[in-house]
């Protein structure tokens, strides 16, 4: 899909994302420079500035980056626009996640110039853009707020369509059909991420792993294609990034997680090159799969950060998967593998280690605990870990690589951490029993954006997602008895091509197996698992999960009126 460019003026034009692939057209239509108005890190498949920087100059625009927050334009931003248009050759293409910002960022800096509101509202209109709000909210125009104002109200708002929220939504329409419902999130693609290892792996395609968004929204729901940019619980309502207010009765918040690139020095520079590759990417995943096919001899590197992370045991599955296939490839013994992990033991729960142990020694894995990864140089092929000595100080050591798969520290999304819904960690503050806010009687929290004590995976949002539709519905009297959450989580193990390591554990490492021992041991590498991930997980995901049917996690429930501790 091309580039839609849209012209503001003769001088300034707007898109959603870009990618490296679209500079050709912007150039084509007749841009002199390129603005960034969006921070790196704020999705998964969100390619780095300094990636389409490069690419930019190599075509000979001019670059700029202005990294604006969605829904919190300042004038400070404002102040950084204004000096970089005005140096900058016209005309200048701007961008962001879907335009908003740059649009924004343009038209406060016309207001500045002297231009009318009624002008300047009238020119977003017509490209598709209402800055009423945010205009109001800088005080030139009537302020918004109150429910005189309420433009959109809903009975249930979920932040987030990604597993964790087309999961709860649908769970939530299974069990009822006259609740007014929304769903906020400017992503046009859902991705289906456990899918990214076997995409590093050669086994599955990326278009096995993606699906529009539009085809997941249950029916009945509304989609509020929008990004966030504020949860104000105090008020009862979600701002969008353009400032519109979305308010509602209970609020579910699902966002997923941030993955930090600019955590590790020198990274989003090199990128996708030099042999740097990620699986915690959608675009990045084949890159994967083309370093490890064509490697034969040499020094391959894995990196763990640390937790939490999204799926704890996806760093060292792109470590055997790619070991597996050295070792079928004949070339096994040509090639120096090293894990190197910030935690300090391979696995959280330690009835899978040996398992896992007896994989790494046969691929002749060097493991390297205590070591985080804080610097990379591409074009030197060398990285850097932070660990600390005999005498407990803190040092640097490197190590060069002809390949290295990195994982990216990771945080929640920036406009959650900043939310008072935040604990002091940055996380969804929720009662780890019944996943309610603790502090927000009608908000929940579900999937990785939240600070339960469970592994960051699907398989735990697919369990977490009736548990917080009964739970809400009970609390208005449509469903009877509070569910609770044992903190389950799975992660299968792909520690060779056809066998899986099936761990399923919830809080306090507890096992919590889904078969009998006879059928799959997960402790033990199983074929059968093998097919369960190659095989069902999928379908089980596009059609089971995020269609509100609840095969195998129906929620346990108290009594009603016994209590939800």
């Amino acid at each position: 899909m091309s580039v839609d460019i849209i012209k503001v003026s003769d001088e300034y034009a707007v898109s959603a994302q870009i990618t490296a692939s679209d500079i050709e057209a912007i150039v084509a239509s007749g841009a002199k420079s390129l603005v960034c108005s969006r921070p790196d890190g704020e999705a998964n498949d969100q390619p780095t500035f300094t990636e389409i920087e490069a690419v930019a100059r190599e075509a000979g625009l001019e670059v700029a980056h202005v990294p604006v927050i969605s829904g919190k334009v300042n004038e400070q931003n404002v102040d950084d626009f204004l000096a970089v248009v005005e140096k900058l050759e016209k005309p200048i293409h701007a961008y962001c996640r879907t335009g908003t910002r740059s649009m924004t960022l343009w038209t406060l800096y016309q207001r500045r110039l002297g231009v009318p509101d009624d002008e300047l509202l009238a020119r977003a209109q017509a490209c598709g853009y209402d800055l009423s709000e945010v205009l109001a909210a800088k005080g030139r125009t009537a302020s918004a707020g109150g429910p005189g104002h309420r433009r959109d109200h809903y009975d249930i708002v979920i932040v987030g369509a990604g597993a964790a929220g087309i999961a709860v939504a649908s769970s939530l329409m299974a069990r009822t059909q006259d609740l007014a419902i929304a769903i906020i999130d400017p992503a046009a693609v859902h991705y289906y991420q456990p899918g990214w290892t076997m995409v590093g792996a050669g086994v599955f395609t990326q278009q096995e792993t993606v699906k529009t968004t539009a085809s997941l929204i249950p029916r009945g729901v509304t989609w509020i294609q929008a990004a966030v940019g504020d949860l104000e619980p105090d008020q009862n309502r979600v701002l969008l990034e353009d400032a519109r207010p979305v308010y509602y009765d209970r609020l579910i918040v699902a966002p997923g997680i941030k993955l930090d690139w600019n955590g590790i020095e020198g990274l989003v520079e090199t990128l996708g090159d030099n042999g740097v590759t990620s699986n915690y990417r959608f675009d990045l995943a084949p890159y994967t799969w083309e370093l490890v096919s064509e490697l034969r001899s040499g020094r391959a590197v894995f990196t763990q950060p640390p937790m939490p992370i999204k799926c704890a045991g996806a760093p060292q599955k792109a470590v055997y998967m790619s070991s597996d296939h050295w070792k079928r490839s004949g070339c096994l013994n040509n090639i120096d593998i090293a894990f190197y992990n910030a935690g300090q033991v391979l696995f959280g729960v330690k009835e899978y280690v040996p398992a896992l142990m007896s994989y790494m020694e046969s691929y002749g894995v060097d493991l390297n605990f205590g070591k985080r990864l804080v610097r990379v140089d591409g074009p030197g092929r060398t990285a850097w870990f932070e660990t600390q000595n005999a005498d407990g100080e803190t040092v640097e050591e490197s190590t060069r690589f002809d390949m290295i798969h990195v994982v990216p520290p990771q945080t929640a999304p920036d406009f959650v951490r900043a939310s008072p819904l935040a604990d002091e960690a940055g996380w969804v503050d929720v009662d780890q029993n019944t996943l309610q806010h603790r502090r927000y009687e009608n908000v929940w929290g579900l999937g990785d954006a939240m600070n339960a004590p469970n592994a960051k995976t699907a398989a735990a949002a697919r369990m977490q997602a009736p548990i917080v539709a009964n739970n809400l519905l009970q609390d208005i009297g449509k469903a009877r008895g509070v569910a609770h959450y044992n903190g389950y989580g799975s992660c299968p193990l792909t520690v060779e091509r056809g066998k899986i390591v099936l761990a399923e554990f919830g809080y306090g490492g507890k096992l919590l197996p889904s078969f009998p021992r006879w059928l799959i041991n997960g402790e033990k590498p199983s074929r059968l698992a093998w097919i369960l991930k190659e095989k069902i997980l999928p379908p089980v995901y596009w059609k089971a999960m995020l269609r509100g049917r609840e095969w195998m996690v129906e929620p346990e429930r108290s009594k009603p009126g016994a209590s939800a501790a």
